[in-house]
């Protein structure tokens, strides 16, 4: 991506800070009005359901909270294990020539020999990995990995404890604990900073206290020293060689000592701990390799060594802040956050009704956004920036057939933009790899990846079919591409970053798709993802072709070039095979006719033209849109964490709020299932990360999503105000969603009803607003609000 798009200005004008003392004991404790903290009245024994999460877009780390001993787990987004450098036979994948088989793999389909075809195919057509020495279980597809574990240890305490609270404010994004033992008051704070490029413990007391601190790792060590007290510990992984640095300056009003890895604080009243790393990753092919990641730590330290503690603090905030204070969300309610989270998330879902849990949820996928993807750091994968593990269930990777799409979801609408580049950085790194993957796998122009993709280029399909065949990822990425020009009108964006992408990928597509028996373009073979058999037509497949060549066509016209491609975009468009309704009246998943009315699958793939795509919508296909509701009433309101997600997104597009409310209800059920037993598993963690099972961040990303499409839609070029809201949300406001067209929102709503609507204009345009049976359109200059009342009459 162009430099300009990395090094967009995130201290967005008019972001005010306003620092005010929690606890009126310091200067440094910032504003919290208690509605948007997560809390606990106990230290966290468990990592996935009871730490908490901080992270500064490079680093994730999770605190524990404890009393004898504090335990911050940590990693840093590149540090993968796998790929070049773990095997000389890694080949990204791809196996040499595997397009040889197609055709026969075709014939096989056109005669319906199914079993016999699949059997081809997944021994022809999926990838390749290899088992690897001190490598985790996929070999050299490899493994995001932990960095290890910092371990403070408070010397010399005993006694009782008392007035103990663990915090996370995320009004802030700062973590706190606060508890009194043996008639000391202990405070620490923790917050991880995107602009210095550090996370910050900062531990006080209000009595001389002795720690030690020491760092367990789990890489082999290079070099480990204290200097200036400055604890550096330089490691590379087993697998592959790949090196990496950590490290931690000391600052303190104690005596410090080191010896023997542990360093040593005596008599301190206030600790603070500055802590980065950095590896030899780079993201780009085929090496993957030689970041000089030692001069990376060495500015970030130099940078922060005239800063303050409290000039860090205010940096991050005046970051963070002028992202997450975009937009607001009230639902008014009774407070219940007297209540520890925990038992406030039980109480909720046993019927006490806690729309300021809701709301708190909502804001945290946000939190959790802004601390895991910002520019210049690698995507989200499925756990967002938090690994503890060596060998993490699905590698910890990026899952192209829902995950990586759905942890991007709400970056748009829920006013967050920026936080989508690292995705467009990462989807830039696949497209030469994806080339030579189309060209052996497929034989085609373009590129691709498939379901599961790693830091190291690999875009072939998995090494297991039906699971691993998923060549309409990159269309799927591609959406997103589309998604952020249409929702901030950057046509610099578009015609540099996005629409290259986007073409290349829809080559693909233009010579893979095939003809049938009644003249429609087809995907041969398809899998569903991960559901069912192999197909002469996939219905996913289908409606992201069409999608992905929809939106070229528009990008065409925008950006007046490519005339002879439009044309050719816009032929293979109209006559791919379009959505079909069966023979029980459901959208049909696949071109046969086969699907089950009892089968209760996770995945509801081939609504994709529904959510997020908008080829059916109720106003413009309604017999589709019925035929949509069949499925979802068919496939049922169980599932995993995304799954559960996905459906409130649906129901909210059929514009029904109650039943996508029913979902969220149960996406927020209260779980501790940590293992992969996917039915009926899925819900949320006392920490509110949602349980896939294990944690997947997906999920709290797809349920903000479907909570603002509850509030605004705009995919059919007209901004709905309030199409599907629930019921149990009868009063509230909401300022900051954004629309399509380069437009923000404000609602408020009294009754289940309209009283004011704001539409803000970030980009000239005309828009349309639609409310129930209203709609009414207006042309607007940048910079212009318009107030709405009810009747969709201008009150300014």
């Amino acid at each position: 991506m162009k430099n300009q798009f990395r090094k967009i200005n995130h201290f967005i004008s008019g972001c005010i800070i306003i620092l005010i003392s929690l606890w009126q004991t310091t200067a440094t404790d910032a504003q919290s009005t208690g509605n948007l903290s997560l809390w606990y009245d106990q230290p966290a024994k468990d990592w996935m359901t009871e730490a908490l999460p901080i992270g500064n877009g490079y680093m994730g780390a999770m605190f524990f909270g404890g009393v004898d001993q504090e335990r911050i787990q940590f990693t840093e987004g590149s540090l993968w294990a796998g790929g070049p450098g773990a095997s000389n036979d890694y080949n990204y994948g791809n196996r040499d020539g595997a397009w040889k088989f197609l055709a026969e793999v075709r014939r096989l389909l056109s005669e319906s020999k199914f079993e016999e075809a699949h059997a081809l195919a997944n021994k022809e057509l999926s990838g390749i990995t290899h088992k690897v020495k001190n490598g985790p279980n996929f070999g050299d597809y490899g493994a995001q990995v932990t960095m290890g574990h910092l371990f403070i240890n408070v010397e010399n305490t005993a006694g009782d404890m008392s007035d103990y609270k663990r915090e996370l404010d995320i009004e802030n994004s700062i973590g706190k604990v606060t508890y009194t033992q043996n008639g000391v008051q202990f405070k620490r704070i923790y917050f991880a900073s995107y602009p210095d490029k550090v996370l910050v413990y900062r531990l006080e007391s209000d009595q001389p206290v002795s720690y030690s601190i020491v760092y367990k790792s789990p890489h082999d060590v290079i070099d480990e020293t204290f200097k200036d007290n400055v604890y550096s510990f330089h490691g590379k992984l087993k697998d592959n060689g790949m090196e990496y640095e950590t490290r931690v300056k000391v600052e303190t009003d104690g005596k410090v000592n080191y010896e023997n890895g542990k360093v040593m604080i005596a008599d301190a009243g206030i600790v603070n701990l500055y802590h980065t790393a950095s590896t030899g990753y780079v993201m780009k092919y085929p090496d993957y390799n030689g970041n000089d990641f030692k001069s990376d730590l060495d500015k970030i330290l130099q940078l922060i060594e005239s800063k303050s503690y409290d000039d860090l603090l205010q940096n991050h905030q005046q970051d963070y802040r002028s992202l997450f204070t975009r937009v607001n969300f009230d639902l008014g309610g009774e407070s219940r956050d007297d209540l520890p989270t925990d038992k406030r998330l039980v109480a909720s879902y046993e019927g006490n009704p806690d729309l300021q849990l809701e709301q708190l949820y909502f804001q945290y996928s946000r939190y959790l956004m802004i601390s895991s993807s910002r520019p210049g750091s690698m995507p989200m994968n499925l756990q967002g920036k938090w690994n503890q593990s060596m060998d993490p269930p699905w590698a910890c990777d990026y899952h192209m057939n829902i995950n990586q799409q759905m942890l991007y979801w709400p970056a748009e609408v829920t006013n967050l933009s920026e936080c989508h580049l690292p995705l467009f950085d990462y989807m830039e790194s696949l497209v030469e790899p994806g080339k030579i993957t189309a060209k052996e796998h497929f034989n085609t122009r373009g590129w691709v990846v498939n379901s599961m993709n790693n830091a190291y280029g690999y875009t072939a399909p998995g090494w297991g079919l039906p699971w691993g065949y998923f060549p309409g990822g990159a269309a799927w990425l591609c959406q997103h591409l589309w998604e952020h020009y249409d929702f901030t009108r950057d046509e610099g964006f578009l015609s540099e970053t996005a629409y290259p992408m986007m073409k290349e990928a829809a080559l693909f597509w233009i010579d893979y798709l095939t003809e049938d028996e009644n003249g429609y373009l087809v995907s041969v073979p398809s899998y569903s993802p991960e559901h069912g058999g192999i197909s002469q037509g996939a219905s996913m497949d289908h409606q992201m072709a069409w999608d992905l060549l929809t939106n070229c066509v528009k990008a065409c016209d925008i950006l007046d070039i490519d005339h002879e491609f439009r044309v050719k975009a816009m032929e293979i468009r109209d006559k791919i095979l379009p959505p079909e309704i069966g023979r029980w009246g459901q959208l049909q998943e696949w071109k046969e006719d086969v699907d089950d009315p009892k089968n209760t699958h996770r995945h509801v793939s081939h609504l994709y033209a529904l959510y997020p795509g908008n080829q059916i919508s109720v106003e413009k296909t309604p017999d589709l849109a019925e035929a949509t509701k069949v499925s979802l009433n068919a496939r049922g309101d169980e599932g995993t964490g995304w799954s559960l997600a996905w459906k409130v997104n649906f129901w909210a597009r059929l514009k029904d709020g109650d039943r996508a409310y029913k979902l969220f209800k149960r996406l927020m059920k209260p779980t501790a299932v940590q293992g992969t037993k996917m039915e009926g598993g899925g819900g949320t963690y006392p920490n509110l990360l949602c349980a896939h099972p294990p944690f997947q961040l997906d999920g709290n990303m797809g349920g903000s999503a479907g909570m603002a499409e509850l509030l605004v839609q705009s995919h059919t070029g007209i901004i709905e105000l309030l199409p599907a809201l629930p019921s149990a949300w009868k009063n509230g406001n909401v300022t900051g969603l954004k629309a399509r067209g380069g437009f923000e929102i404000d609602l408020e709503w009294e009754d289940e009803k309209l009283t004011t609507a704001m539409i803000k204009c970030k980009a000239p345009g005309d828009c349309t607003v639609k409310y129930k049976d209203k709609q009414k359109s207006f042309s607007m200059k940048a910079g212009e609000e318009i107030t709405l009342n009810s009747e969709l009459i201008k009150q300014n």
